[in-house]
């Protein structure tokens, strides 16, 4: 078990090392390392969005099988560079390919599909990120936020239906297969918990 002290560092190390891929986009960026760098910085944070979102639906699988009840600690935080990196996504897009013209962005959303489901799940991660304080969760209500929350069930879905619509066009399944095939096993242990949660309720 860690003290308080421990958790402390520890959420620091996790703070400063979540930065590190942005960090990274920024230097190759700005050096002049990259051969398209608006292609790379859109990838970039996508990925690290999935890469994050993994991280939060694998709290709970781990702190069950393992004990390490601090982990949960670490559960806010790295939600919120969830929605960190899905923002710097969603404005890769909307400043370099629409220069912040938001009526012409909306077109493009609704005309394409895979930026339709980005889109929906950029927007639902916002209550989320808004509601992360200690203060909302004492506004709402713990089984409302709780629920509110919920919403991460179908964001994981639809973020993996972006990724996968995107990459059709290059028929490259790798990744989204990858990315969809952790995130199922994930969502999938938790359902567990929690049927067999209600069962020993019941």
């Amino acid at each position: 078990m860690l003290s308080t002290k421990q958790v402390s560092w520890l959420k620091g190390a996790v703070f400063v090392l979540a930065l590190a891929p942005l960090l990274r986009m920024v230097y190759l960026t700005v050096t002049g390392q990259l051969v398209d760098p608006l292609e790379f910085i859109t990838r970039g944070t996508g990925d690290w969005t999935l890469y994050f979102l993994c991280m939060v639906l694998a709290v709970t699988p781990l702190r069950k099988l393992s004990g390490w009840n601090w982990l949960i600690k670490l559960r806010r935080m790295l939600g919120l560079y969830v929605f960190f990196y899905s923002f710097l996504h969603f404005m890769t897009f909307l400043w370099f390919d629409h220069f912040f013209d938001v009526q012409e962005m909306l077109k493009d959303v609704l005309k394409r599909p895979f930026i339709t489901v980005g889109f929906i799940a950029f927007v639902l991660l916002i209550p989320l990120a808004v509601t992360s304080t200690n203060g909302m969760i004492k506004r709402l209500g713990g089984k409302r936020w709780q629920w509110l929350h919920r919403l991460v069930y179908v964001i994981a879905p639809l973020a993996i239906l972006h990724f996968w619509w995107m990459k059709a066009g290059k028929h490259n399944f790798t990744q989204p297969i990858i990315f969809g095939s952790v995130l199922g096993a994930l969502l999938l242990a938790r359902l567990y918990w929690w049927v067999a949660t209600r069962r020993n309720m019941a």
